[in-house]
């Protein structure tokens, strides 16, 4: 466990300039420290975790993470202010950021679990439970992530009710995602697509609540688009699967792009650091697909990317050569693939 406040924490709001969204199955601890290898200033979430199993499940499993992570967000999903603010205070403890919870996820099991999108329906029971994680929070940021409405609601409407309702707790700040969230009808992979985007309503929630940070997430699937939206007076834009997919054109210079900062970085310090975890992680009695699952978008866009990608298919060799296999990969022999990185083994 790790305890106390740290000079990341006091850098999250800087940090939600631009950030990686939590996303299930993909954002755990080995895919952020990837990323966090590309990016030293975009902020990670964790995919979300139910404030449930954070109080009643393996901590330590659940939540753990690598301090180099930072600066990293705990997203947490659920209904009951008591269970939150307990999951809120586990966060805390262990050197998270900040804590977000989950008020746009429409997947089935979360909506059985009366958490997720469904909340967007009751923004007097969200504000209840969001000033609950705030006095647990104890001085940590405490976010909300949300979507423009759910189902019939008419999102001009309920959308301005839910920020007035959480803007008063204390929170500091506010993620909308610019899609509404069919709870019927739709699974969770077309409520990425369907209904239509509407950045515009977000835009004009930051003219109609100009003290509350709003960040804009969905659909965002380039730098560029990202650096247009931030020109438009939004606080911070959340991009999503494009990063994953291609995580070198998405996080790569925006440090100095987005954040002012000139990092020297490179696709071949990438590789090092990623060689060099995966060895700790087997070490550890781990295996290498825990990480290199994470690491197909490496070479989206070059020469050879296919091959790459085939080649880590191989969970096998993988798993008994780890990072001796990778760097065969790298370094082109055989045929699996012709990098176009020059590296020096």
């Amino acid at each position: 466990m790790k305890t106390g406040k740290s000079i990341a924490q006091a850098d999250a709001g800087r940090a939600s300039r631009f950030s990686v969204a939590p996303m299930m199955d993909w954002t755990d601890r080995h895919c952020r420290f990837f990323h966090r290898l590309i990016s030293r200033h975009t902020l990670l979430y964790t995919e979300m975790i139910p404030a449930r199993a954070v109080v009643f499940g393996n901590r330590s499993r659940l939540i753990d993470f690598d301090i180099r992570e930072r600066p990293v967000a705990l997203q947490i999903g659920g209904n009951d202010p008591n269970e939150l603010a307990q999951a809120t205070r586990a966060g805390v403890s262990y050197g998270y950021d900040e804590i977000n919870l989950n008020v746009g996820c429409p997947s089935s099991r979360v909506r059985e679990g009366k958490f997720g999108a469904v909340l967007m329906k009751e923004p007097q029971l969200v504000a209840k439970c969001l000033r609950s994680m705030v006095l647990a929070a104890e001085g940590v940021q405490v976010t909300v992530k949300c979507r423009i409405g759910v189902d019939d609601q008419v999102p001009s409407v309920v959308l301005p009710k839910f920020l007035e309702a959480t803007a008063q707790t204390g929170i500091s700040g506010v993620i909308i995602h610019a899609r509404k969230a069919w709870l019927s009808g739709l699974n969770p992979k077309q409520n990425r697509t369907i209904p239509p985007l509407d950045y515009d309503i977000v835009l004009k929630m930051k003219e109609m609540f100009p003290g509350i940070r709003i960040c804009l997430n969905g659909g965002i699937e380039s730098l560029d688009k990202a650096i247009e939206l931030l020109e438009s007076d939004i606080d911070g834009v959340m991009v999503g699967r494009a990063a994953y997919r291609r995580p070198v054109d998405l996080l790569m210079n925006a440090d100095d792009c987005i954040f002012g900062q000139d990092t020297d970085n490179s696709r071949q310090k990438v590789i090092s650091g990623i060689l060099q975890y995966i060895d700790q992680h087997l070490e550890k009695g781990g295996r290498a697909t825990d990480i290199t699952r994470h690491i197909h978008g490496l070479f989206a866009g070059t020469p050879g990317a296919r091959s790459w990608r085939r080649g880590l298919a191989d969970a096998r060799r993988l798993n008994s050569d780890g990072s001796s296999y990778i760097r065969t990969l790298l370094a082109g022999k055989g045929t699996l693939v012709k990098s176009s990185v020059e590296l020096d083994w």
